[in-house]
């Protein structure tokens, strides 16, 4: 029995074969640009080739939207053809994952466009500024690609921040952060993209083109 994970919400694509006892049978990294929609599917099919895949783990955000939508259309994709349950993980529960006895809260913070930080806290995800971040009101641990940013600037205000080594998702925390829901009796979290920005898209001027006859 093992668990399946995957994760593009960053700068690089993960996927993760982990068994019930917590070991890693497999894990291998990929570049998220370019090429992921066409890298990713060879990598599943290389990771699952030994079998035993029972359950399937994806992170929904937030993060890169391309990332994200691949990851989790190739996730849905394969539990839905294999029959197996599939886990929405976020970013945050995926992050708290190497600390199990952390006493302090956890923040991640996750860079995004135009200057600005998605930050998650306390079960929120918020988008802030950079130099508009919230001063916490007790000791902070900090993880995250804009971690080491955040704790410059919340430092340089007077906050308490401890900053953790953790810059980047491992897939194999993924499967876990899904074990643990599970060992909970929770059932599994719908595998749905997690955005903190309004989607950009715009229609076209002239509206949608009719539906094929």
């Amino acid at each position: 029995m093992s668990w399946l994970a995957i994760d593009a919400s960053g700068g690089h694509a993960g996927l993760a074969v982990v068994g019930e006892d917590g070991a890693t049978r497999h894990k291998i990294f990929a570049p998220l640009r370019p090429g992921l929609i066409e890298t990713l599917p060879v990598l599943l099919a290389e990771a699952v080739r030994g079998g035993g895949i029972t359950h399937v783990a994806v992170t929904t955000g937030p993060g890169s939207f391309t990332g994200l939508r691949t990851s989790i259309a190739l996730a849905q994709g394969y539990a839905a053809a294999a029959g197996l349950p599939l886990w929405g993980i976020g970013v945050a529960p995926a992050y708290h994952v190497p600390f199990p006895q952390l006493h302090h809260p956890l923040w991640v913070a996750v860079r995004a466009r135009r200057g600005r930080v998605f930050l998650l806290r306390d079960g929120v995800a918020e988008a802030f500024a950079d130099e508009d971040l919230p001063l916490p009101r007790t000791l902070i641990a900090l993880a995250g690609d804009a971690a080491n940013d955040a704790a410059s600037r919340l430092a340089a205000r007077g906050a308490d921040v401890l900053l953790t080594n953790a810059k980047s998702i491992d897939p194999v925390w993924v499967a876990k952060a899904a074990m643990v829901q599970r060992a909970a009796g929770l059932a599994p979290a719908p595998a749905q993209p997690l955005y903190v920005d309004p989607p950009e898209a715009k229609l076209p001027a002239a509206g949608l083109r009719p539906a094929p006859v």
